[in-house]
């Protein structure tokens, strides 16, 4: 509970600064607070470890049995952080006992054909299919959704923020609120934008992308820790690349969906590291586009791993919201 003294208050005031223009609210972490301090501080993990007393289970999704995982009161509001391409829920770990201290039920889980949700697959669809396309994954998302009650507060990572975003449109009755972290800012081919690798991603295929991406992220170009780099190598060992490669092909595609999402009332947070694949300015103007608040980490594009106590405590401002 310590590590979540003061989350309320984190917002003393707006740097003079920071900025805003419609109704965007940007959040600059300038100061050093508390929440900054202490992800600071954060050691290198074994991030197999789930935190003590998060349960483990099976959903029966679409799409098949998705690898699940849960922490806090039964009768909490109810929180969902969903993972991107080659990621799991375990990138979650350090942001679940925040969330469980203050009252929360949160929970994820590992996507189709991604970790332990290895075996869930188009094959498993009524009727199969050959693809891991956007319906199968958004869904298993509904799926997850509708299995619990209530409206949930839904953070979408990477890939995972354009489901979430066609979610919302698709069942606003399910959504508390929304969190984008680190997701695409950009519609149609969304690498166009990445740094340094955009100018050629246009001539790229799904595979040749998602190889590329794959290399960057073994060869450790994030220069992340030891600790984290083992799991992410171990990951891979279970992580389909049928699944990889269509999700790069998705992402080659991302949908046009910000005049809806800026017409919807629930409360958006983008939530981006100022060390990010695409360029700041690029989320800032997402932000304005679809009427989200702009929250920004000096990090990289896992602020659920660098920035997690900033990320939770600004999450529960937007909470509030809701």
């Amino acid at each position: 509970m310590a590590a979540f003294d003061g989350v309320r208050g984190a917002f003393r005031r707006r740097p003079e600064n920071s900025e805003s223009a419609g109704s965007v609210e940007a959040i600059d972490q300038v100061v050093v607070d508390d929440a900054r301090a202490l992800d600071e501080a954060i050691a290198d993990l074994d991030w197999r470890r789930l935190p003590p007393g998060t349960e483990r289970s099976w959903f029966d999704a679409p799409s098949g049995r998705l690898a699940h995982i849960a922490l806090g009161p039964t009768d909490g509001h109810r929180i969902v952080l969903v993972p991107g391409a080659t990621g799991s829920k375990e990138d979650f770990v350090l942001m679940f006992p925040l969330f469980a201290a203050a009252g929360f039920r949160v929970e994820s889980y590992d996507l189709a054909g991604q970790y332990e949700s290895a075996d869930a697959g188009p094959w498993n669809l009524d009727p199969p299919r050959t693809h891991y396309d956007e319906r199968l994954f958004l869904d298993d998302l509904l799926a997850v959704l509708d299995d619990g009650a209530g409206r949930a507060h839904v953070l979408g990572y990477s890939f995972a923020g354009t489901l979430a975003e066609l979610a919302l449109l698709e069942r606003p009755d399910r959504f508390a609120s929304l969190t984008l972290l680190s997701a695409p800012p950009e519609p149609g081919q969304a690498f166009r934008g990445v740094k340094r690798i955009g100018p050629i991603s246009g001539f790229t295929s799904p595979r040749q992308g998602a190889a590329l991406m794959l290399w960057g992220i073994r060869n450790n170009l994030n220069k992340v820790p030891p600790g984290r780099l083992a799991f992410v190598r171990e990951r891979f060992a279970l992580t389909r690349r049928e699944s990889v490669d269509d999700i790069i092909g998705l992402m080659m595609h991302t949908p046009d969906v910000r005049a809806r999402l800026a017409a919807t009332p629930v409360p958006k947070l983008v939530a981006v590291g100022e060390h990010d694949l695409w360029p700041r300015e690029l989320h800032e103007r997402f932000a304005r586009e679809i009427g989200a608040r702009l929250a920004v980490y000096r990090t990289g594009h896992s602020p659920c791993e660098t920035a997690p106590h900033q990320l939770v405590r600004d999450m529960t401002v937007l909470f509030a919201a809701a």
